[in-house]
């Protein structure tokens, strides 16, 4: 009888949770949530400076391309590679306290990046700033979803629109300081991470970081609820599909939407920056609505919408006019960019207990796609011209097909609130 008791009380708490609402107890703790935010912001500013100084360091360091490339790939792989083992140590012993660690390798990577004599200094500089971010993003993903009370999707936007807001402004602060004055300047952003440092203090201090350590309102149990081996697979499968499908569509934007503007439409190349200021705005945005929208109507429907949604768009926009395209290329970003904060919400239901885990997954899959992406859209592009990339990379979008086949959010409640 007192079994079936705790059962009931366990549907209505999963029917709470699935309706969007907290649950009973549950408070939401916007001030950890926006500090946490907020220290992504200057995390991802600070990582956002290294390319766009490039043109910069080639002219001093007289780099190739080849050696431009290695550059990222020495980033982008420490910081994608490296997060889901982070993930997992995080995940069997919280470690709050690692986020200051992860600030001080980004403090520490971006002075080496900025004194550096030599381009082994610099190779040196990106893996420390690659360090910081694999450590920072897991863990600070893990805390956001300590303090969220329940509403796991709002938490996870607001701790990701932080981290895209900060990805925007690196390049207006490079272009505003770095370019005029030259490498020893990105020092002068070390402000950023040290800003960061200061809100982590203080961050720690909030019952003395014991609540981080704390189980969720609503995870799992010491013993976690078994999922069919063969379910999990095919779910983790799919996510990392769609992953694969947005950020590999992102790239092309992020990395070559200024080329394809001025070369198809003749426009110049601060125009077309607007442009892509236009989209990487709509990204944050996106952001800031994904995750609610989970909440209130299942991130199942929102992964697909993001998706699948957005096909008609991409589809479009290589045969469109420059009006058309800034208009299309918003809202397209817009959609686009609701499903990430869904899509590792989802996971982390899916493997409850693997918090970390699975943010170190999906946040280290992204930034591999995007990298991977650059490397292999560039080679399209000289091979066979900046607009066949556009006309190649609108059909990703259509992965988004495959959501239909992500089991209900309801379906992943029932297993989680089943008794053992």
């Amino acid at each position: 009888m007192e079994k079936l008791k705790k059962l009931k009380q366990a549907q209505e708490s999963a029917k709470t949770c699935e309706a969007g609402k907290k649950p009973e107890g549950a408070e939401t703790k916007l001030k950890i949530l926006g500090s946490v935010s907020g220290a992504h912001f200057l995390n991802d500013a600070t990582q956002s400076l290294l390319i766009p100084s490039y043109p910069l360091l080639m002219q001093q360091f007289a780099l190739s391309f080849t050696e431009l490339g290695l550059l990222t790939a020495a980033y982008q792989l420490t910081a994608s590679i490296l997060q889901p083992f982070v993930g997992f140590l995080t995940d069997k012993k919280p470690m709050p306290r690692s986020l200051l660690l992860a600030m001080c390798l980004v403090l520490i990577g971006l002075l080496i990046i900025s004194a550096a004599p030599q381009y082994i200094w610099l190779i040196a500089g990106a893996i420390v700033l690659g360090m910081g971010s694999s450590i920072f993003h897991p863990e600070a993903s893990r805390v956001a979803r300590k303090a969220s009370g329940g509403r796991f999707g709002m938490a996870q936007s607001i701790f990701q629109v932080g981290g895209n807001a900060g990805s925007a402004c690196g390049p207006l602060l490079v272009a505003a300081i770095v370019m005029p004055r030259g490498q020893y300047s990105l020092s002068w952003l070390a402000a950023l991470p040290i800003t960061a440092i200061i809100l982590l203090l203080w961050l720690g201090r909030q019952g003395q970081g014991k609540w981080l350590g704390e189980p969720n309102v609503r995870t799992a149990p010491k013993t976690s609820p078994s999922r069919p081996r063969g379910m999990v697979l095919r779910v983790l499968a799919i996510l990392v599909t769609l992953v694969f499908a947005k950020f590999f569509y992102t790239a092309s934007i992020t990395n070559y939407f200024i080329f394809y503007l001025t070369y198809r439409f003749g426009i110049s190349v601060q125009a077309a920056q607007v442009r892509l200021f236009f989209f990487m705005f709509a990204l944050a945005a996106g952001t800031l609505l994904g995750g609610p929208l989970g909440d209130r109507i299942g991130r199942r429907y929102v992964i697909w919408f993001s998706i699948l949604g957005a096909a008609p768009l991409t589809l479009i926009l290589p045969y469109l006019d420059l009006k058309w395209t800034t208009i299309v290329i918003f809202i397209a970003g817009l959609i686009l960019s609701s499903a990430f904060s869904a899509i590792v919400v989802f996971g982390q239901d899916l493997l409850p207990g693997r918090v970390g885990t699975v943010a170190g997954l999906f946040f280290g899959l992204s930034f591999g796609m995007a990298g991977i992406g650059a490397a292999v859209l560039g080679i399209v592009a000289d091979a066979y011209g900046i607009e066949m990339v556009y006309k190649i990379c609108s059909f990703l979008p259509l992965l988004g097909i495959l959501a239909v086949f992500l089991p209900p959010d309801s379906e992943l409640h029932r297993m989680q609130n089943a008794p053992n």
